[in-house]
């Protein structure tokens, strides 16, 4: 992902024998002529960013496997094209960090889903199919991999690479609360944030010190029954494992969970009202993750803040409210929605351009999804959307 890391104890090349030290954590007496288990995780074949992972036992062992059933939001058959708000935290339910997901809106390229966590699991959980970009709302805590463990904290972003075998605990359950992006494709730093050997440019709103790699503990050699919750697509299944997956001896390369914090963003701004995109954080196939911050206004003497008026003609935007005064929306709090379809128009609402003008700074959270072909939405939105939204642009007689 962002860079090289190199963790733990390993040969001096790949596809080499290592045999077990006895001055290794987890290795017993008798097992010095053992071989530890090579697992390479690549991505786009071989072709791609990879890791590689070396086990006290072998990772395949899995005794058994069966279907589970988990339902996350039907499909809305019959929803307008128009823009909507909804307020997500109508469609909180009971649960663990992946089966209290709602999911809200998707396409062929992600799915975004919201949950409030309440309650702790044992249980391991990888999704094999989607990279994952987890923004912890609400609660602290530590996410535990096979790569060790990482600290969670609040308003970190979370962004964890398909077939990562995790847990996600919290330090209480009073009010933890996610939104998550599930993309079929690896989530990205931006391109141009990159010069052409990989590192963060100067001109970047955040560099390496920003992003932390989780730290590899030591080896859990443990025989039992683990159950792995997997996720296929829309289809679960529920593995069991002989051995415990956090069994690694030592680990290297690109492809690993890792957080950054949406405060560590330096914003950039502009003399007058730049685009949207100039607050991306993230990219993956057909979408683009930006997040707006506290930052200075426009300085142009004559600058209007507050966004112009525009249409998406080939994008959907979501906006999810995080925290403070939102300048160009009325009626939002914390875990609000917006999402404003291709094709329609939206901006300010009335009275809010002029409000903004002679403005000099704002203090806002908020993380948007921008889709480049039309999502879906599913009942969650019918159930917990404001019905006239829509209208919220007509002037008062």
């Amino acid at each position: 992902m962002p860079f090289y890391v190199k963790q733990g104890d390993l040969p001096a090349k790949h596809h080499v024998t290592f045999y077990k030290d006895a001055h290794h954590p987890g290795v017993q007496a008798g097992q010095e002529e053992e071989l530890y288990r090579e697992e390479l995780v690549s991505t786009h074949g071989f072709a791609s960013l990879y890791s590689t992972k070396y086990h006290h036992n072998m990772p395949t062992k899995s005794p058994a496997v069966e279907r589970l059933h988990i339902e996350h939001g039907a499909l809305w058959q019959d929803s307008l094209v128009q823009n909507y708000k909804l307020d997500s935290r109508k469609a909180d339910r009971q649960g663990n960090f992946y089966n209290a997901r709602n999911r809200l809106f998707f396409n062929q390229d992600l799915s975004i889903h919201t949950a409030r966590v309440t309650e702790p699991t044992d249980q391991f959980y990888r999704n094999a199919y989607a990279d994952e970009i987890i923004f912890v709302h609400e609660g602290e805590g530590e996410l535990l991999s096979e790569y060790g463990r990482l600290e969670v904290r609040q308003w970190d972003y979370l962004v964890i690479p398909r077939g990562t075998i995790y847990q996600l605990h919290f330090n209480n359950y009073d009010n933890v609360r996610l939104f998550i992006v599930e993309a079929n494709s690896m989530v990205e730093i931006p391109k141009h944030y990159r010069n052409e050997y990989g590192q963060l440019l100067e001109t970047a709103p955040y560099c390496e010190r920003d992003i932390r790699a989780p730290q590899l503990t030591d080896p859990i050699v443990e025989q039992g029954n683990f159950q792995v919750i997997s996720k296929y697509r829309d289809q679960y299944q529920a593995h069991q494992l002989q051995w415990h997956p956090f069994d690694l001896v030592g680990w290297d390369g690109y492809l690993y969970p890792w957080a950054f914090n949406i405060q560590d963003f330096q914003p950039i701004v502009g003399k007058i009202h730049l685009p949207p995109s100039i607050h991306q954080v993230f990219g993956g196939r057909g979408f683009v993750l930006c997040n707006f911050v506290p930052r200075l206004y426009d300085f142009h003497p004559e600058a209007i803040p507050a966004p112009y008026y525009h249409s998406n003609v080939d994008s959907d935007e979501v906006l999810y409210y995080v925290d403070g005064d939102f300048m160009s929306r009325t009626g939002i709090d914390a875990g609000y929605i917006t999402l404003h379809q291709g094709g329609v128009p939206h901006g300010p609402q009335p009275g809010k351009t002029e409000a903004s003008i002679g403005a000099k700074e704002t203090h806002e959270y908020a993380v948007m999804v921008d889709t480049f072909a039309p999502l879906q939405l599913t009942e969650h939105v019918k159930n917990t959307m404001a019905g006239d939204y829509h209208q919220s642009w007509l002037e008062s007689e």
